[in-house]
């Protein structure tokens, strides 16, 4: 074998340094919020759709998907304002709804209060903080949840708009300006906790003790139950708060007016002051149930949170209580993972299979993200495991993932199916 040539060895090194390079940054720049299952920043990352040139974009069909046994099945899909432009002309949606008609989806989540902001007009909004609109000029002289109700219902979709952001704002939105007193704090004082893949988004949380707190999301979703034909409301991982906060005056003080003047305990997973801080939103939660049942019996009360103890520990979040409590008509839980094991293990927990026989219980499956594309054959791999452990369906984050892989969608979603309901739950 000859020798090779400086030049050649300097072209192959610079070829390896090229590899590992890209490597490293793919690593450094998955969002650890993924695998953690903390969703906080998983709507605010960019998708790069595949396009013509990308071979990934139809991989090999994975043969013999598990079909549904009972023709329900949930086929849910989030479309979301940030790094989509889905919601952003009447064009774009009805060219969106009509193509997941095609696709035979049967349910939207369109997100409606994002960043701070309702993304239709509201009054409530405007009372509260000053601004009715997302001020967006896309958003401008238009109703885009009335546009997405329309044009959905058109198709037979169900619409259930998505409180996406929940107890969640951004730093310097106009309702912590408005209103700062209602921003719960950490132990020394912070509010911001820090998301994104460049820690560009600056989140705090509103404080669900507070009663002016307490009325501005419930008015802000009676609202729209009140106003539109909606088939629902979403709330999700977001509507809780990070085990760290609790620790502002109104807090303290309502704590130890509870306790006989005791101050919250400094250890932060001190057992009875995580259930104490849980059971506020348990208790908003109860009141949301109760007044848009009040307003509209048959609007469902959609719940999208991240695994059942995760969701209590890292954010105080009892949905395992709020179902047998009959706070919940359908659950779909996050489970945004690439290792099909551990997406197996988390559809296994006793409590799915165990709240099953209560409400419809789906699987959120995670489509794309902008620092990476998730292979079909994942995608079709976790349906098939969710089809069959007998799960009521799933849904897909978020719209603009979807990609240029049309055939391959619609070869998992045959033919069209029913969303499962508690009448249909009962019969099986």
């Amino acid at each position: 074998m000859g020798k090779v040539s400086s030049k050649s060895w300097q072209w192959l090194r610079l070829l390896i340094l090229i590899f590992f390079g890209f490597a490293i940054a793919l690593t450094l720049n998955f969002p650890l919020g993924v695998v953690a299952q903390n969703s906080a920043t998983t709507s605010n990352v960019v998708f790069q759709a595949p396009n013509s040139s990308n071979k990934s974009a139809e991989p090999t069909p994975v043969p013999n998907i598990i079909r549904p046994t009972n023709g329900n099945e949930l086929r849910g899909i989030w479309l979301t304002n940030v790094d989509s432009d889905v919601l952003f002309s009447t064009e774009n949606l009805d060219r969106a709804i009509k193509r997941l008609k095609r696709l035979k989806f049967n349910t939207i989540y369109p997100t409606v209060w994002n960043g701070g902001f309702t993304l239709y007009p509201s009054k409530v909004a405007e009372k509260t903080y000053g601004i009715a609109v997302d001020p967006l000029p896309e958003l401008k002289n238009r109703d885009m949840l009335a546009e997405s109700i329309k044009l959905g219902h058109k198709q037979d979709l169900a619409v259930i708009p998505w409180f996406e952001y929940g107890l969640m704002t951004e730093e310097g939105s106009a309702i912590m300006q408005k209103h700062p007193d209602w921003i719960t704090k950490r132990q020394d004082g912070s509010q911001v906790f820090l998301h994104g893949e460049y820690d560009q988004h600056r989140l705090v949380w509103l404080n669900p003790a507070r009663p002016e707190v307490q009325k501005f999301l419930v008015d802000l979703i009676v609202e729209v139950v009140k106003k539109y034909d909606v088939d629902g409301i979403q709330l999700d991982d977001h509507f809780g708060m990070p085990v760290e906060l609790g620790y502002d005056d109104y807090t303290i003080a309502l704590y130890q007016r509870q306790h006989a003047g005791q101050s919250p305990p400094a250890d932060i997973n001190d057992p009875e002051w995580v259930q104490w801080r849980a059971r506020n939103v348990t208790n908003l939660m109860a009141k949301i149930y109760r007044e848009v049942k009040a307003v509209k019996p048959d609007c469902l009360v959609s719940l999208s949170p991240n695994p059942k103890d995760f969701s209590y520990s890292r954010f105080l979040q009892d949905w395992y209580t709020w179902v047998y409590a009959g706070f919940v008509d359908e659950l779909i839980v996050q489970v945004y993972r690439n290792d099909i094991n551990n997406f197996r293990r988390e559809l296994e927990q006793p409590e799915l299979q165990e709240i099953r026989k209560k409400i419809p219980v789906a699987v959120g499956i995670l489509a794309g993200l902008r620092v990476q594309n998730i292979d079909m054959r994942q995608i079709k791999g976790q349906v098939r495991l969710a089809r069959e452990m007998s799960l009521d369906g799933f849904s897909f984050f978020f719209y603009e993932t979807l990609g240029n892989r049309d055939a391959s969608f619609e070869s998992l979603l045959f033919t069209p199916a029913v969303r499962p309901d508690l009448r249909n739950i009962a019969s099986r």
